[in-house]
This record gives C-alpha cells, structure tokens and sequence, in this order.
C-alpha cells in the first residue's frame, strides 16, 4: 500500500509550522515565509516555477526526494486559499497560478462542495467534504500505488497524525524562533504513535529529521 509522508515541512526551532495572523497578505503568517528560506534557493525549487539554476546539495537533495514517488496530494483549505465559508465562487484556483507544482491530483478538505477544477500541468484539484479518511481512500486510489503526500496546512497535519494515519515524515527545522501562530506538535506524543527518528542531517539553512512510524 502508499505511503502517506510529510515531506519538506518547514518548522521553527521552536515548533510552529506557520506564523501568527495569516491572510491574504501573509499567507504563511508573520514571519512565516522565513521557515522556507532553505528551499528557496534550490534547483528543484527554481525548476517548478520555471527558473534556471539554484543550489545543489543537501537542500536539494531534500526537495527533489520530497516529489519523488508522489500519486497524490492531500492539502487543507487554508492551503489551497484564504477564503472561508461557503464558495462565493469558483475563480479563486489556488495560490499558484495557471500550473500549480504539484502535477496529479490533490484533494483539498473542506466542508463546501465544489466542482474539481483542472489546471494546467496535470494538477486536478478534487474537494473533499466527507473527511480526512474519505481523501486518503480517493488519495489512494489516484495515486495507483504511489505515495500521497500531505502538504498542510499544520491543523490538517495534526488531524491525520491524530488519527494515526501517517507513515513518515521529513521535517525542515529552520533556525528562527516565531513565538507564535500555529504548533506542529501541541499535545502530540509522537513515540505513542510509534516515530522513530530514521535520519538527520544538518545544513547551514535547516536541519532535515526524517521520522518513520515502526510497525507494531
């Protein structure tokens, strides 16, 4: 069966996965964006976007392993957009523009119905209002024996680690303190849920820990 993984989130030292006060504006909260300082500048990075160049390396060894192997994505409303409520409409598509990186299905949770949208790329954006368990089943399904990765936000994070559904995880841990907004880890005992640290290595931008939930 596929995975899910957590890969390639990004976490201050102090363990918040976004900033306070998120909007428009600051989509990531205050300070948030600083959290992916380390990916920034990596090939892979520029390369989704469209971009020449970038870094090699640790960092980039991280974020290109991060896409590998992918059938599906999982995400949370708030990462798909800043709109709450009911769907005033269908214009907003994402964050991403006309071909978002994700390139295979995603389905967002929500609790509104709306109509999939296709984008450019290969991305089809399904909107799942059933649950955390009903988007794995059709995550699953799409990736066809793939992993499916959860891309966040952080509450969306905690409700499948909650539920004991994830397999692994690969953590950025950026060198900045945020004080506040959202904590990764808040009332979560990750060796309960049988986590094993599998790997660490540290780079000037960000240590990588990479966590594997053992069999029992």
């Amino acid at each position: 069966m596929s995975k899910l993984a957590i890969r390639a989130f990004s976490v201050s030292l102090d363990g918040y996965g976004a900033g306070p006060a998120q909007s428009l504006d600051n989509p990531l909260g205050v300070g948030g964006m600083a959290l992916h300082e380390w990916a920034f500048g990596t090939r892979t990075f520029k390369k989704l976007f469209g971009e020449d160049g970038g870094s090699a390396g640790v960092d980039d060894d991280f974020a290109a392993r991060s896409f590998a192997n992918i059938g599906a994505w999982i995400l949370g409303r708030n990462m798909f957009g800043p709109i709450r409520g009911d769907w005033p409409n269908e214009n907003w598509k994402g964050w991403w523009g006309d071909n978002p990186p994700y390139h295979c299905p995603v389905f967002v949770l929500t609790h509104y119905p709306r109509a999939s949208t296709v984008m450019e790329g290969g991305t089809t954006f399904h909107f799942v209002t059933d649950g955390i368990h009903a988007a794995l089943e059709r995550a699953r399904e799409a990736a066809q024996g793939r992993d499916v990765r959860l891309g966040g936000g952080v509450a969306t994070l905690r409700q499948y680690l909650q539920a004991g559904l994830v397999d692994e995880m690969h953590l950025a841990v950026a060198p900045i303190f945020l004080g506040a907004g959202e904590h990764l880890f808040a009332g979560i005992d990750l060796p309960k849920l049988g986590f094993q640290r599998s790997a660490h290595v540290s780079t000037p931008n960000a240590t990588h820990i990479v966590l594997a939930r053992q069999s029992n």
